[in-house]
C-alpha cells in the first residue's frame, strides 16, 4: 500500500514555551496548527499559528493549549482560520468522504464529487490525496471492499454480496478484488479454503517471528514466544487454508526483518495480501508514513484522516493490525508520549522504538556511512500483490 507522503502532522513537544510559539506564528507554520492557539488582545480574537491575517505585535499576544481555553479568557473565534473547527481543507474532504460513503455501491467521477463540494477536479484531487494519502477513485475502492467484506463475514454469497458492493457483475469483481480485499472472495469468506498459506518462524532479538504469504504476498507477521501459539494464532485465522511449513519460501521476507531489527535497513519492501476495512486502510497507509525513528500520538493519526474524533477507532485499526513492522503501527503512542497498548506486548514495542531512535541517530548526517548487507537487496513485488 503506497501513498503519496501527507503533511507531518503536529508535534506538540515541539512548541512548549512561547519563544517557540511566537516563532510558529510568524512563520505561519501549519505544522504548529492543533498543537496550541494564539489571541490577540487588540481585537480579541484567537487564531491558528498558520493564520493567514495580519501578523500581531508579540506585546499583544497571549498562548493557549486549546480552544476551549482561549474562550475562557475572553477571546472569540477567528473568522478566517475558523481555530474551533476543521480547517478548511480537512473540512472539504470530509464532505467528499461523506458523498461517497452516502452510497458505497454509486461510483462518482471525479468530475460529480468536485460538483458535490464545489471545488475543481485538479484542486480536489490533489487536496483529496494530500490529506488522506489516496485518490478519491482508491477511497471508493476500499469503501466497496469493506461492504464486501461485511457481507461475506456474515455468510453472504458472492454473487449477492458483489452486487451489494457495487460491483455489477462477478467478473469486475474478481478483476478489482486483489487492490479492495486482498484475496478472492471466497476465499475470504471460507477462512482461507483453497488457499495455500506458507509459513515459517525464526528467532530475533524480539523473540520468535512468525511470517506467512499466500501466492500475492504476506498475509500474517506476528511475534511470540513459541512456535506453537505462534501457528495456533495462524490457523485461527486460516481455519479452512492448506498451511504448509515452508521457511524457504519467506526467507526472503524474513532476512529483510532480520535487517531491520539488526539497524541494517529502515524500509520494507514486502508486498501484502491482507484485507482492511476502508478505514482501516487509511490508518495503516498513515502509518506507514510515518518515518522511521519518529513517533506520533493516536490523535495525530485521526487528525491527519480529517477526523479528528475518531482516536479509538485508530487505536482500534492499530490493534488489528496482521503484519507488524510491515505497517509500523508501534510507532503510535499515547498523546502524553507513553506507551499504549501493542499486540505483540509492549516491551517489544518499547525495544523497537529504541533501537529505530539509534538507528536513526546512527544514520543522521554526519554519522558513519552503514555497511551494505545482502538482507538490504531490494524483494521484488509481484505483480499480483495487494
Amino acid at each position: 500500500m503506497t501513498a503519496t507522503p501527507n503533511p507531518l502532522p503536529a508535534r506538540p513537544e515541539a512548541w512548549l514555551t512561547d519563544a517557540d510559539r511566537w516563532d510558529a506564528v510568524a512563520t505561519r507554520d501549519a505544522h504548529a496548527d492543533g498543537a496550541f492557539f494564539y489571541g490577540v488582545r487588540t481585537t480579541g480574537v484567537f487564531c491558528r499559528p498558520s493564520c493567514a491575517s495580519r501578523l500581531p505585535r508579540r506585546e499583544n499576544v497571549a498562548f493557549f493549549d486549546d480552544a476551549d481555553a482561549a474562550r475562557a479568557a475572553g477571546f472569540r473565534e477567528c473568522k478566517r482560520c475558523r481555530p474551533g473547527g476543521l480547517p478548511r481543507e480537512l473540512e472539504i474532504v470530509r464532505r467528499a468522504c461523506a458523498a461517497l460513503d452516502a452510497d458505497p455501491q454509486a461510483r462518482l467521477t471525479l468530475a460529480e464529487l468536485s460538483d458535490a463540494v464545489h471545488l475543481s477536479p485538479f484542486h480536489l484531487q490533489r487536496l483529496f490525496k494530500r490529506v488522506l494519502g489516496v485518490s478519491p477513485r482508491q477511497y471508493q475502492a476500499a469503501r466497496r471492499g469493506a461492504v464486501l467484506r461485511d457481507a461475506l463475514t456474515q455468510g453472504a454469497g458472492v454473487t449477492r454480496a458483489s452486487v451489494d458492493a457495487g460491483f455489477g457483475s462477478s467478473s469486475r469483481l474478481y478483476e478489482s478484488v486483489p487492490a479492495e480485499l486482498g484475496m478472492a472472495p471466497s476465499a475470504y469468506r471460507r477462512k482461507g479454503a483453497g488457499l495455500t498459506i506458507r509459513y515459517g518462524t525464526a528467532p530475533t532479538p524480539l523473540g520468535l517471528v512468525l511470517v506467512a504469504a499466500t501466492d500475492k504476498g504476506i498475509c500474517r507477521i506476528a511475534f511470540g514466544d513459541d512456535e506453537a501459539s505462534l501457528a495456533a494464532f495462524l490457523h485461527a485465522d486460516f481455519a479452512n487454508a492448506d498451511r504448509v511449513e515452508d521457511s524457504c519460501a519467506v526467507a526472503p521476507f524474513i532476512a529483510q526483518i532480520d535487517a531491520y531489527l539488526h539497524g541494517r535497513r529502515e524500509r520494507f519492501d514486502l508486498p501484502l495480501d491482507i484485507a482492511p476495512t476502508a478505514f482501516q486502510q487509511r490508518v495503516w497507509e498513515a502509518l506507514q508514513r510515518i518515518p522511521y525513528g519518529e513517533t506520533r500520538s493516536y490523535t495525530q493519526i485521526a487528525e491527519t484522516l480529517g477526523a479528528p474524533r475518531a482516536v479509538r477507532a485508530v487505536a482500534s485499526a492499530c490493534a488489528s493490525n496482521p503484519v507488524a513492522l510491515a505497517i509500523p503501527c508501534h510507532r503510535v503512542v499515547q498523546k502524553s508520549g507513553s506507551l499504549a497498548g501493542y499486540r505483540w506486548g509492549l516491551e517489544r514495542k518499547a525495544a523497537l522504538l529504541d533501537a529505530e531512535a539509534k538507528g536513526h541517530a546512527a544514520n543522521a548526517p554526519g554519522a558513519a556511512p552503514r555497511r551494505r548487507n545482502d538482507a538490504d537487496v531490494r524483494v521484488t513485488r509481484p505483480e499480483t500483490a495487494t
